[in-house]
């Protein structure tokens, strides 16, 4: 049979318990003052070596919102890690347990979540560690080609050549084939160009070579060159080769347009012709009779 406790036992069942909760209370004082002032110089220390890592940071990385994010998250490693040595310190291993398991999940969700948002965010902060490129550089991926006029940590502002601004996302760059075309400062301008089967290549190109070679603009004068690209239709086609500073005063369009018009000067002082598209037609079946034989001979026959 069920015996109810009475009244007087209830009461002393709870001073019982009340007594050795506030005995537990009273023994873990000194790790619970210890505890917070682990949380505190953790919390300063955080604060320390955030500002110090932002600094770094923003010296050696061209986004400051990066070295600020980075700095960021340092500083929370760092408060985490007080705090979690904190509840270990008195006693609540079991929390920091299921603090760190929350943690993992929660992570987990947001990264299924915001798979996107986050692979630009690290593809972001990977390029300001690797540099690829900075502001004001000139970079080509995929059917984009221009100045990159600013770089946050989710994409990257890039103005064409036709005075459009075009945002890109940051893993678009990190996964595609990227040139950067002012990494070096030089860049090679090829022009290509077609003489007569009766002109001679070699002459052309020493004719080309002393005229191209009379810009201020082109360096490596003595890597000018031109070389012999293979038989046309009507021409032997030459490719001409020289290098100027990139970017540099003179634009890529303007050197083009001077380069240009350069070598039809050059070719047409040294009398070789850029021929018109020619086509020769054969009659006959295995070819050979010449259209003016033929026009000849039926004169003759309508004469007759």
């Amino acid at each position: 049979m069920l015996k109810i406790p009475s009244i007087s036992d209830a009461e002393k069942l709870i001073e019982e318990k009340l007594g050795g909760w506030f005995d537990v209370v009273i023994s873990h004082i000194p790790n619970f003052i210890v505890a917070v002032i682990i949380a505190i110089v953790f919390s300063i220390l955080a604060r320390f070596l955030g500002s110090m890592m932002r600094n770094v940071l923003r010296r050696s990385l061209d986004s400051q919102q990066i070295a600020d994010l980075m700095a960021s998250i340092f500083k929370m490693i760092v408060l985490c890690v007080g705090l979690f040595v904190a509840l270990d310190f008195i006693g609540l291993k079991g929390t920091v347990t299921s603090l760190l398991a929350g943690a993992g999940i929660v992570g987990l969700a947001i990264g299924f979540a915001f798979q996107d948002m986050t692979e630009n965010l690290i593809a972001g902060i990977a390029m300001g560690i690797r540099k690829p490129f900075k502001t004001g550089d000139v970079i080509k991926t995929d059917d984009v080609f221009g100045n990159v006029r600013s770089i946050n940590l989710r994409n990257t502002l890039i103005e064409n050549f036709y005075g459009q601004l075009i945002l890109v996302p940051n893993k678009i760059l990190f996964r595609n084939v990227l040139r950067n075309y002012s990494t070096l400062g030089v860049r090679r301008i090829e022009v290509p160009v077609g003489i007569s089967y009766g002109d001679d290549p070699e002459l052309a190109a020493e004719v080309i070579v002393k005229k191209i070679n009379e810009f201020d603009f082109v360096i490596k004068q003595d890597e000018t060159a031109v070389y012999a690209e293979g038989f046309g239709d009507s021409s032997v086609n030459l490719l001409v080769w020289f290098w100027i500073k990139y970017p540099g005063e003179a634009d890529f369009m303007t050197v083009r347009h001077k380069a240009i018009v350069a070598v039809k000067q050059a070719l047409s002082d040294a009398d070789i012709s850029i021929p018109f598209p020619i086509r020769t037609l054969d009659f006959g079946i295995k070819g050979g009779e010449k259209l003016d034989a033929m026009i000849t001979e039926k004169r003759q026959h309508s004469e007759q």
